[in-house]
């Protein structure tokens, strides 16, 4: 009987690990080749793993829950088939292979450097717990005494900082058993972001809840979501600029065009692509809107490719950034078709890991909601990102060779938040206003 080590796939450049949050297949369990084995999560993206190979599960070596290295061995499949190409067999068990991969997981993540006096306990905990713990100076016996509230009673990251503010509190009075109100009232817990070489922690206020409020638990993807926005806000001081673009001439084209081209191409043009070309144009026209601040806060990072980031609203309510790559060295065409798929895609929660990474630059259209302008959030390690509102119908002044007339023209408003450690006004104004230009001299005879 062959046996063939299931591996934890490479599923983007800067993806290191991810989270088992379900085995659809049990130790026992036969499994055809590419038949699905376990679901994971990296970032915002769930993802499908597929077995190579034919056979039984013979073990699997993490719970769902575990966080494992890329690389790292999940699983063992035994099979009678292509026996002569099978691996030869380990002298290592499967728990020595968990436990040597757990270890792999907890070096390799940021700020998780191991301390062997956690090693020594009997609980498993996550790089970033043993992380935080390790900067609070949470001895073993005191972390192994926190109750946890993930599966199977393990502390989680919301345990240990919910746990901080009271460590050291003392209770100088007997509790008041009595309750003459309908309110409680949560404590105050706090939240942390990694920010350089800093675990940053926050304090959050205490919450009351009345009689009939409802608690509803965070998904795993708005927690992200929120540990971001907190992170974002707190690493870039932001500033945000306006304009207002005359849109007519883009509309106008689109308007003409639209039904001749999904006839012919079998793709709907929406205002996305046309807005991400001019995004591109303007980033090439100014490049060091395409840029990052490294760790240390000292060092720009100027960006050689134009990644730009479209951000999708799914159908949860979360929200999710596809990419699309290269899109300076795209046609109109092109950037349609990749805008169309990654959108398709996002709603059905089949996006890659890898289509979510190595964003440059962001956009949203906050006008999708029917709302005129936003002052969107920097997704780091991004420094701008850019909204664009509804258009609308406006009454305007047109100079004409005759003199000027009063007509009706499609105004929208752009948006542009940006870390105003590195890009100052004029540059933030004058991108702006440059990607306004864009828009507003489309060229009503271009053909696509």
């Amino acid at each position: 009987m062959a046996s063939f080590d299931l591996i934890m796939p490479k599923m983007g450049e800067s993806v290191a690990e991810a989270t088992i949050i379900k085995w659809t297949k049990n130790e026992g369990d036969k499994i055809k080749i590419d038949e699905t084995v376990l679901e994971i999560a990296t970032d915002k993206v769930d993802s499908e793993i597929p077995s190579p190979f034919e056979g039984t599960l013979l073990k699997r070596l993490f719970n769902e829950g575990d966080v494992v290295q890329v690389g790292a061995v999940i699983g063992v499949i035994s099979s009678d088939a292509n026996a002569g190409a099978s691996e030869s067999p380990k002298t290592t068990t499967p728990e020595t292979k968990k436990e040597e991969t757990v270890a792999n997981v907890a070096v390799s993540a940021p700020k998780a450097t191991l301390d062997n006096n956690y090693g020594d306990s009997n609980k498993f905990y996550s790089p970033l717990v043993k992380s935080i713990a390790k900067e609070e100076g949470i001895s073993i016996a005191e972390l192994d005494s926190i109750k946890g509230s993930g599966q199977e009673g393990r502390v989680t990251k919301a345990d240990i900082l919910a746990y901080l503010p009271n460590r050291n509190k003392q209770t100088t009075s007997a509790p008041n058993t009595e309750t003459k109100t309908n309110t409680t009232s949560t404590p105050a817990k706090t939240s942390s972001a990694i920010v350089g070489d800093n675990t940053v922690i926050v304090n959050r206020p205490a919450v009351s809840v009345g009689a009939g409020d409802e608690i509803i638990e965070m998904d795993r993807m708005r927690k992200i979501i929120a540990d971001n926005m907190v992170m974002s806000k707190h690493v870039a001081p932001h500033v945000t600029s306006y304009v207002e673009a005359d849109v007519t001439n883009l509309v106008q084209w689109r308007d003409k065009v639209k039904k001749d081209f999904e006839k012919r191409e079998g793709e709907k043009l929406t205002f996305t692509p046309l807005f991400i070309e001019c995004v591109a144009k303007a980033i090439k026209d100014f490049p060091m809107i395409n840029v990052s601040v490294d760790q240390t806060g000292t060092k720009i990072i100027k960006r050689k490719n134009i990644n730009v980031g479209m951000a999708a609203a799914l159908p949860t309510g979360n929200l999710i950034v596809p990419v699309i790559k290269n899109a300076d060295e795209k046609n109109l065409l092109g950037i349609t078709k990749a805008v169309n798929d990654l959108a398709n895609r996002a709603r059905g929660n089949k996006l890659t890991p890898d289509e979510i990474q190595g964003g440059t630059f962001t956009l949203t259209n906050v006008g999708g909601f029917g709302n005129v302008m936003g002052t969107p959030i920097i997704l780091q390690p991004q420094v701008a990102i850019l909204a664009v509102g509804s258009i609308k119908k406006k009454p305007a002044v047109i100079e004409t060779p005759q003199g000027d007339m009063i007509g009706i023209r499609q105004f929208m408003f752009l948006s542009l938040s940006y870390d105003h450690r590195v890009v100052d006004g004029s540059l933030g104004g004058t991108f702006l206003r440059k990607v306004a230009d864009y828009m507003e001299n489309w060229d009503v005879t271009r053909t696509v």
